[in-house]
């Protein structure tokens, strides 16, 4: 998971669609969302820690 088109495919495999037309609004929701998803056991440690990662990089872009 490199880009957060990744992310976005991660989430959209559980039918999560995140868009508010406010970028900033979309990745802190995108944080909660993988946030939540790895604390129900239904992603794997390697995948929170990446998503994550490319969350707050591209969070900087917006701050």
């Amino acid at each position: 998971m490199k880009t957060l088109y990744d992310v976005q495919q991660l989430l959209k495999r559980f039918g999560i669609f995140i868009y508010t037309g406010h970028r900033l609004a979309d990745l802190e929701m995108m944080e909660e969302e993988v946030r939540s998803l790895y604390e129900s056991g239904m992603i794997d440690p390697q995948d929170y820690k990446m998503a994550l990662l490319v969350i707050k990089s591209n969070m900087q872009k917006y701050s």
